[in-house]
């Protein structure tokens, strides 16, 4: 019970300190943008802050700016010299915020989005120079039915290319997969068999779901695995196997006369019959044992799933052949975070136009519950996760504040495009009426996201 409290209390303080300075970090640069520009375009700067609320940490510099450390880290604003918030004296008018031209005021808007694309790229930039680990492409054997084994594809076939596009990792290829279903059109593979031998593959999308949840089911692309030995490494206190007798170094041998090859088979099996009775014969000692174990049974992402309350030990030599490192030179690498980042900007707008039309759940809507459990798991696992996490967030943050929602930049990009157009302002009452259209959507997605998160940490 210790050991459990202890790494409940280990991974919550990786997941505050991760999305502490996920969000200082991306913030940060956020709000500088909107300063930086500010200063260049000769408006007067009152105060910068990160977070909102009281103020915990408060420095003036010499030049007359208020910099500021806010109690609640969720944001962060630049208070610039504006006539709409209060009396401006003569002398400092033209030193107001609306008193620039419409260009400028503009520019001092988009920047803020504009750092965070470019703090994304600087950040894939780094990751691409020091190498990305991940596992070559080698696919299990496709479920039946599904469109991979239609296609034939086998256990043990590495996907080397989609299209054109060389694919060394899972990563590229979930990625060029899901931007390759969006377009609803097929998905033509190179396929190297374990022998060598290299053929051509298409995949048709046309019948698959397009949310990411699914998608990978509807294919049946799934990343093979070494066979892990049933021998269990550990048992949970207070599970079913505990419960029934099991302990630390037995080897499952078979259940209700079924041989157990591998521990994902039996794991496999564990998770599709929650609830279910059946006997485990087991070694232990070089002695044969036979154990009645009533599977328990949990709810993960509205799925009621079987748990065996036990766990293996994981030998890094099995999985020493599937790893692979993408990895690229400092000049080749700028080209390379560019493009990622403008890739990741795009696919982040289709996907929330396919939320609007249904095609994807807006369970995939996260908020800073899910931002924080996800920074400090990458933290955990090590630098090049947490930047390219980082990057992915910045890359979020830049697409959803350059939405046309009001009081979003996006939205006052609106108002001044519009102005610009025009040769005037909107008036006063059309810009409170999209004011609060657009806060009433930003409650609701701030609510969705809050309820997406709850219901993960329930699960």
């Amino acid at each position: 019970m210790l050991d459990t409290l202890t790494a409940g209390l280990a991974t919550g303080a990786w997941s505050i300190g991760g999305f502490i300075v996920t969000i200082g970090v991306l913030v940060a640069f956020h709000e500088f943008g909107h300063y930086w520009v500010a200063r260049r375009c000769g408006v007067k700067v009152l105060r910068f802050s990160i977070g909102f609320g009281r103020p915990i940490w408060t420095h003036r510099a010499k030049d007359g700016v208020e910099w500021v450390i806010s109690a609640v880290p969720l944001g962060g604003y630049v208070k610039m010299l504006d006539e709409r918030e209060g009396i401006v004296a003569p002398a400092e008018r033209h030193l107001a915020f609306t008193q620039a031209p419409v260009f400028k005021r503009m520019a001092i808007v988009a920047a803020g989005p504009l750092f965070n694309f470019a703090l994304a790229i600087a950040l894939y930039w780094c990751v691409f120079v020091i190498g990305v680990q991940g596992l070559k492409p080698i696919i299990a054997q496709p479920p039946e039915g599904s469109v991979a084994a239609q296609a034939h594809l086998a256990a043990g076939e590495q996907i080397t290319m989609v299209g054109d596009e060389p694919i060394p990792t899972w990563n590229e290829l979930r990625t060029e997969i899901i931007e390759r279903t969006l377009d609803r059109g097929e998905l033509p593979l190179t396929v190297k068999s374990s022998g060598g031998g290299l053929r051509s593959v298409v995949l048709p999308l046309s019948g698959v779901r397009v949310d990411p949840e699914f998608l990978f089911d509807d294919l049946g692309l799934v990343p093979f695995q070494p066979k892990l030995p049933a021998r269990l490494d550990g048992v949970q206190p207070g599970g079913a196997a505990e419960a029934a007798g099991f302990r630390p170094g037995d080897e499952l041998l078979s259940f209700d006369g079924t041989n157990i090859d591998s521990w994902q088979q039996w794991a496999s099996w564990v998770r599709a019959h929650p609830g279910e009775v059946t006997k485990v014969r087991v070694r232990r000692n070089g002695e044969e044992l036979a154990f009645t174990v009533i599977l328990g049974r949990v709810e993960e992402d509205g799925k009621t799933i079987g748990r065996f309350g036990a766990s293996v030990a994981n030998p890094g030599d099995l999985w020493q052949d599937l790893r692979a490192v993408s990895q690229s030179g400092p000049l080749e690498a700028i080209p390379r975070a560019a493009s990622e980042t403008w890739r990741m900007s795009a696919l982040s707008l289709r996907m929330l136009w396919r939320m609007v039309t249904g095609e994807v759940s807006v369970k995939n809507v996260s908020g800073p519950i899910q931002i924080a459990q996800v920074a400090g798991y990458s933290a955990q696992v090590g630098w090049i996760p947490f930047l390219s996490f980082m990057a992915v967030v910045s890359v979020s943050l830049g697409v959803l504040n350059l939405l046309p929602v009001p009081v979003l930049d996006g939205g006052h990009l609106l108002y001044y495009g519009v102005e610009a157009l025009k040769g005037s302002p909107l008036s006063e009452r059309a810009q409170e009426a999209g004011q609060r259209i657009g806060l009433t959507l930003l409650a609701l997605l701030m609510g969705l996201a809050f309820y997406n998160d709850i219901v993960r940490l329930l699960n």
